[in-house]
This record gives structure tokens, sequence and C-alpha cells, in this order.
């Protein structure tokens, strides 16, 4: 009995490594290779940044020749109902009944119009915002991945811990009962023993559904089963963000996050507007070229439909805006009021992205310091329960002490599993406040895994 509970404890403290040589089909960096096919928030943002990317090809075509083509087809008749000299009589018959076609060809190619041109940049810049909200949503689905991902993790590891906790209680509880039956110990031994059992079976059926949650959360994220995920390293070595300085994380942060990036891109998208609605009063320069033609069938008069007519003209076409109601002025005023609040806006999000790159940092930091304290107080937690052991053996110590010392222990593992996903979820959120969250990050956190 003796060798078994020294088993014990060593058991638990080897708990988190127990599953680790587990071939694990899957780490971070494929589940999110899964959700790319499969998550329907990605799926939208691969559309919206195919929609994003036409609005240049719109602004570009703003400058470029326009091409009409025009045709109709026409009934008429004519009656002459005046007198006419003898020479228009022969041209005009009294009446006539035929059919006239027309086509015409139009080209036109803006040769001075500052207004389109601020459009084609406004244009430009919303697809430079597609493009950075593409990437944020890629982002995004890879912390959401991260997240689903360690929440199983975690909700295995505790379903293990309080299923350890509830053997370990049981035994506690069986041997009170067999020595409250020879006389050795007293009742309330038992009682105190089955309620904290009847108190971990609870905490068990927890446990349960957390994880089945958990389990439903990773498959509508990723589209697959969480069947094998590579755990967390038995070896579990934190280390400090590089570079070491706070203010370097928090400068690159205000460049790179997209969420200063697509405040950005929304200054410059209302100070094009701006433009816009101001160079839209400037008189514009086009080049405009057409060529036209006409032909009859019937007895019409060529005087009411030539026949065969060719028509051809080039020329330049000036058109300046005189009044518009005041409507010109009112939207650049409005402009104005946007761009304002743009640029506020702006002022706001890296306010958010420093915060935030902060937080993560200190995640990141306190994350090192913090597991090797709890490494050190499962240590502590498992020296503890084998003295509480043997001090009951020679009667120095209760089993409610044995209890209460296997519930530090148990306690202790739990956090300790809880601190590992923070840290390396915390060096995610960091690279995402940064703006270097990607595929790679996934891939960084290869060493901390076991595979």
């Amino acid at each position: 009995m003796k060798m078994q509970l020294k088993t014990l404890p060593a058991a638990l403290g080897l708990l988190l490594a127990l599953h680790g040589g587990l071939v694990c089909a899957m780490d971070v960096s494929e589940a999110y290779h899964q959700a790319l096919a499969n998550d329907p928030a990605s799926l939208a943002a691969d559309q919206a940044l195919v929609a994003g990317n036409e609005k240049a090809v719109q602004g570009d075509a703003l400058l470029r020749p326009r091409v009409n083509l025009q045709a109709g087809v026409s009934r008429m008749h004519n009656r002459q109902t005046g007198e006419l000299s003898p020479a228009a009589s022969l041209l005009m018959p009294e009446s006539g009944t035929g059919t006239v076609s027309q086509t015409s060809i139009q080209l036109v190619q803006p040769l001075y119009d500052r207004g389109a041109a601020a459009n084609r940049q406004q244009l430009r810049e919303q697809t430079a915002l597609a493009r950075t909200q593409f990437k944020a949503s890629r982002q995004d689905l890879a912390l959401r991945v991260a997240e689903v991902y360690f929440a199983v993790l975690v909700a295995e590891d505790t379903l293990r811990v309080v299923q350890a906790e509830r053997d370990a209680v049981r035994s506690q509880r069986d041997r009170a009962q067999a020595r409250f039956e020879v006389g050795q110990d007293r009742i309330t031994d038992v009682q105190e023993a089955q309620a904290r059992l009847d108190a971990v079976v609870t905490r068990e059926v927890t446990a349960q559904s957390m994880l089945e949650l958990r389990r439903a959360q990773f498959r509508e994220t990723i589209g697959a089963e969480p069947d094998q995920l590579a755990p967390f390293a038995s070896h579990f070595v934190p280390r400090m963000p590089e570079p070491i300085a706070l203010s370097e994380w928090q400068m690159r942060g205000e460049s790179r996050s997209t969420q200063v990036l697509a405040k950005q891109s929304e200054m410059e998208i209302a100070s094009a507007e701006i433009a816009k609605h101001k160079l839209s009063g400037r008189p514009t320069l086009d080049l405009v070229a057409s060529y036209g033609t006409k032909n009859q069938h019937g007895s019409l008069s060529p005087l009411v439909a030539p026949d065969g007519d060719r028509t051809g003209a080039i020329g330049i076409v000036l058109n300046v805006p005189l009044y518009a109601g005041g409507g010109l002025d009112s939207r650049q005023r409005e402009a104005v009021a946007r761009l304002g609040q743009a640029e506020q806006s702006l002022a706001a999000a890296k306010r958010d992205v420093r915060l935030k790159v902060q937080e993560g940092y200190l995640s990141v930091a306190t994350g090192v310091s913090r597991i090797a304290a709890q490494e050190q107080a499962l240590t502590s937690a498992l020296s503890a329960l084998e003295a509480t052991i043997a001090g009951r053996d020679v009667g120095t110590r209760t089993a409610l002490d044995v209890l209460d010392a296997q519930q530090r222990l148990f306690a202790a593992e739990l956090d300790l599993v809880q601190g590992r996903a923070d840290y390396l979820l915390g060096r995610l959120r960091l690279a995402l406040a940064s703006g270097d969250l990607d595929e790679t990050s996934l891939e960084s956190l290869g060493p901390w895994l076991t595979h």
C-alpha cells in the first residue's frame, strides 16, 4: 500500500506528459490550414478581397477611353400638304413610306478631369483598405484557431486531472471506510472523504460537459474533429519576448497593426473624398470622335431620310460647371468633417494598439515567471503530499490532511496547464497587436508542443 501511495504522486507529477508520446496528426498550423478551407468567415473574407480589388480597376477606368455604339431602326411615313415649287416637287413627293436605320459609334477620351483623378485615387485606397481587412481576417482566424485549439487541450487535461483526483479521493474514502470498520478511524473521516468524493464527481461532470463544448467549438471553427491534437510538451521552457523592450513592440504595432493600417486607409479615403468634391467643380476637357451612318428603304424622300449618309467628326469638348444648387459645397463640408472623424479614429486606434501590445507583452513576460512558479508549486505540492501521507501513517497527520494535500496538488496541476495555454496565447496576441501574426507565428509554437 505504501508503495502505491508513493507511485501516485509521481504519476500525478507527470500527468501533462503522459499523452505526449501519442502520434498527433494536427498541430496549430495544420488546424489553421483546415480552417482556411472550412471557416465561413474566412471564405467570406476571400470574396471580400476579390470585390475590393475591383475598386482599383474601376478607378483606372475613369481616365481611360469610353466607346459607345448606338443603333436604331424606325418606320416613317411622310405626306406633303403644302404647295412646293416644281424643282422641290421632284425631290419631295406628296407621300412616302419607308424604314430608316442609323448607326453611330463614339469615343470619348478624358484629357483633363481632376475630379476623376481624385475619384480614381479614392478607389485605389478602397482596394488598399480591402487588402488590409483581408489580412486582418487572416490574423483573426489564426488567433481563433489557436484559442479553440488550446481550449480543447486545457479541457482534456482538466478532465484527466479531475478523474485522477476522483480516483485518489475514492482510494482515501475506501481506506477510511476499512479503518473505520476495524475501529481505527472515526466515522467523520469516512463522511469527510465521501463529501470530497461527491464534490469531485460533480466537477468531473462539469469537466466532461466543458470538454464537449470545446470540441464542438473546434469542429465549428476548423471543420475537423479534434481527435489527435499535439499536446503541450513535457519540457516546456517559456522565453521572453524578442526584442525585450516594450517600446519597440509598441512602435512596431503603430506602424504595422492592421487596426492602424485600416484607419490610415480610411483617412486617405476621406482625404480623397474632399479632393473629389473640391475638384468636381473644375472644368473638364474631353477628346470626342464619332462616326455615323444613315440608310433608308422605301419611297421616302432623301430630304426626309437621307440614304447612304456618312458622317465623321473629331473635336474637343469643354465642360464648365457653373452652379449645382449648393450641393457641391455641402458635400465638401461633409467630407472635411469625415476627414476629422477619420483622424481621431486613427489616433484612437494607435492608442488601443499600444495598450494591446502592452497587454500581450506583459502576458508573455509574466508568463515566464508564472510558469516557473507554477512548476515549483507543483513540485512542492507533490512533496507536501508525500510528507502528509507519511505523517498520516505514523499518526501525526489525519486523513483530512491527506485530502487537503491532494486537492492542492491537483489545483497546482490545473494551474500549470492553464498557465502554459495563457503563455502561448499571449505570444499570439502580442504578434497580432504588433501586426506580425501569420502562419509563421503558429509554426513557431512547435517547441512548446509534442509532435
